[in-house]
Order: C-alpha cells, then structure tokens, then sequence
C-alpha cells in the first residue's frame, strides 16, 4: 500500500504527500512501456508487444516512468479521497517531487476540500419581489427598424457628393492627445453611419457637408463615463479623411418586406417579434429572480474559509467564458484588455467578489437539496439527454453529450433547477 500523510492547510485545504513503493509501481510501468512500444514499435516486435526490458533498451527508462506517472496518480488520488472519506472540489495541485528508475515514487497534491456552510439562512423568510414583464409598441418599431438596416442596400454615391445625415461614410482615423496618437486611436476603413449616436458626441455632426477625398481635423471632447479613465472628460484631436460616402436604399416596411424574412404579412411580423421579446424579457426575469434569490439566501448565510485554489479555479473559469464571448464577436481577448485598460492580473482581481459570491451560491444550492432530500431519478437524466441529442447529426457532438461526464453534469443541473423550484414557491413574492 502507498504511505500517506495528510497534512491540514488553513481555508480548508489539504496538502497529502504519497510515497509509492517500486513494487507497487511496477504494473504501471510495464503497461507505460506497452503503451510506448505501440507508439513506437520495437524492432523485432509486433507493436504493443515488446517487454519492459527491452522497451528500455530503446528509450530512456525515463520516459517509461513519465508515461507511468498519470494513471498512477489518478489511481492512488482518487483512493486517498474514498479512504480518507475527503470531499474535494476543483482539480488538485500535483508536485511530482521524486521520479527517478529504481525508486519509490513521491508526489503530493494540494486539494482544496468542500467548505461547510456553517450557518445556511431560513430561506423560507426571504423574498424577492418579481416584475411585470411586458413589450411595448417602441420595442417592436425598434426590432423591425433593426430587421429593415439588415437588408438595406449601400449604393456608391456620385462623385462630388456632400456626406449628409442619411449616409453611411467610410473613412481613416487617427485620434490624438498631446500631439500623440492614442493606442488604438488608429482605424482604416473605418464605417459610419451617420443617423446612428457615435461613441464620442459631436463625432458625426463633424462628418456631415464633407466630401470624398477630404482630409478635416478638429477637437472633442470624451464622455465623462467612458471606460477609459484617462481619456474621461479628456479634449482630443481628430484627423478624418473622408474615403467613401455611400447612400442607404432602406426596403419600405410593408407586407412584402415581412415575406422576405418568412412572415405573410406585415401584422403577422410584428406579432412573432412581440411574442419573442416577451419570451426573451422573461427569460431575463427569470434569472433576474434566480439570481436575487441564490445571492439574498448566501449573504444571509455564514460559511468556513472558501480555498484559494477552489477561488482560483472559478475566476479563471470566468475568464474563460468571458474570453469565450469576446471571440464569438470576433474580437482579440489581448486586445481586448488594451481597451478596457486592464491587464490580466488586473482582472482576475475585479472578478474576484464575483468568484467568492458563485461560489457561495453553489454551496447553498448543494445544501438546499441535502436539506430538502433532492433526488434525480436515471429516466430524468435520460429524457434530458435525449431532448438534446435529437437534433444532433454529428456522430462527436452525441458521443459527448452521452458522456458519463456530460451525464453526471445533467445530474446537477435538474438538482439544482428543483431546488430553485422549491425557492421560487417561497421566497417569490
């Protein structure tokens, strides 16, 4: 058997230092060496085939123990927990600190275990207050407006031509303080549309009467709000060369436009549009609502020391997904902080009281279904599993969502969406 040492960490971590006996690694290091010689076959030798011996005759022994190295920690990781009755959260941090041929194995791993919540709230005396949901006649003028920009036409205006209020203009930019450029004060081909609010007031007022091929500079003023503090309230110059000036052909508003987007009549459009913003505005009240109700029951809570590592993990998960979004709108993560001001560093200390507070929230739903005898029966799971395959053609896209680790996701989800069934009834007022 591994020898093992549990040594307590404050903020409920734990530091477990295994020693593994040569004999005992043995097993792994012949399936390591197996696995190696079917990557690459030893000569004289079906692959998959050769001996420990001689798979060590062909590479350093090295390499054999470093193949070895993963399923032993898993397998001797995973143990520990079960015999030690330990509840993890997150991955461990692996410190390999002795892996030499002919020797014992030493590695540890610092793992942060499952903080309790040492006094959960009464949930049943808290509320929340819900809000109408509702879409007025302006939201579905301004979705249509929207519908009917998609498919307007830019015509190349005539030689000549003055920019006016009803153009779209394409043009080079260069925005500077202090006689310096900014950085990302610089755009080529840049587009804008003059009927449309510019980010820094008085922009597109500048624009208008100006021809194509005409270089203008002047000065404004940014936002007070604007992101980048340094520039906030700031003068700045401006130097503009009108490239191209384009005239907006927008389709009339009518039963014809509506058939063109699949829709019988104008009416018949406006009403598919009203009926999914209201569905929209109440799924946004819906995790309005979930939300307030999670965190209104975590800061009426108490809890231990949440771990550094089970912290860490959540914001850089936060990162992850925030990096996630910025490239669906196909935009650089890098360059992303540069407009923001902010280094990465920088960040991840912003997100931290967001980090502490999802963490919380995942503490108290898990303590809810404990509390509350929350069982997820297999068909649910299933049923689930199968919605979601069912549209799914891609072979890979189905073997994952039938993955155990997809399965055991799902398992979560629907004990966290009867828990905030059962929050909903009580608290929502």
């Amino acid at each position: 058997m591994p020898q093992m040492t549990v040594e307590k960490l404050p903020k409920t971590s734990v530091k477990i230092t295994f020693t593994i006996p040569q004999d005992e690694l043995q097993p792994f290091l012949e399936e390591a060496a197996q696995r190696i010689s079917e990557k690459s076959p030893i000569p004289g030798f079906r692959p998959g085939k050769a001996s420990y011996e001689m798979v060590k005759k062909y590479v350093d022994e090295v390499k054999i123990y470093e193949e070895a190295l993963e399923p032993i920690v898993r397998k001797t990781y995973v143990e520990a927990l079960e015999n030690q009755k330990l509840e993890a959260v997150g991955s461990p941090a692996i410190d390999v600190e002795k892996l030499t041929p002919g020797n014992e194995l030493i590695y540890t791993a610092m793992v942060a275990l499952m903080p309790k919540i040492e006094t959960l709230a009464d949930y049943k005396t808290l509320s929340v207050s819900s809000k109408e949901t509702s879409v007025s006649d302006e939201d579905v003028e301004r979705t249509l407006k929207d519908l009917q920009r998609m498919q307007t036409k830019e015509i190349r205006s005539e030689s000549g031509l003055a920019a006016g209020k009803e153009h779209k203009t394409v043009l080079n930019l260069t925005i500077k303080k202090d006689n310096v450029p900014l950085e990302g004060g610089r755009a080529v081909d840049h587009s804008v549309y003059l009927n449309e609010p510019y980010y820094i007031p008085g922009f597109t007022e500048q624009l208008v009467g100006m021809k194509e091929g005409e270089e203008k500079k002047f000065q404004l003023t940014f936002p007070e709000e604007h992101f980048q503090k340094h520039l906030a309230g700031k003068t700045v110059d401006f130097e503009v060369l009108l490239k191209e000036i384009y005239q907006l052909e927008h389709p009339e508003l009518n039963d014809l436009f509506a058939q063109s987007v699949g829709q019988k009549t104008l009416v018949d459009l406006s009403s598919l549009i009203r009926k999914n913003l209201l569905e929209h505005a109440q799924e946004e009240e819906r995790m309005r609502l979930e939300r307030e109700m999670l965190e209104a029951i975590a800061n009426a809570s108490r809890f231990e020391d949440l771990p550094d590592l089970l912290l860490n993990e959540e914001i850089n998960r936060m990162i992850h997904e925030l990096e996630h979004r910025i490239q669906e709108e196909g935009l650089d993560f890098n360059t992303y902080l540069k407009t923001i001001g902010k280094t990465l560093s920088q960040l991840k200390l912003d997100l931290s009281p967001q980090a502490v507070m999802r963490v919380k929230v995942s503490l108290v739903l898990r303590e809810i279904a404990k509390q509350e005898k929350i069982e997820i029966e297999q068909k649910e799971i299933d049923q689930e599993i199968d919605l979601l395959a069912a549209p799914v053609d891609q072979k890979e896209l189905r073997d994952q969502i039938y993955s155990p680790e997809y399965r055991e996701y799902m398992h979560g989800r629907l004990k966290n969406r009867k828990v905030l069934e059962i929050l909903k009834k009580t608290m929502v007022k």
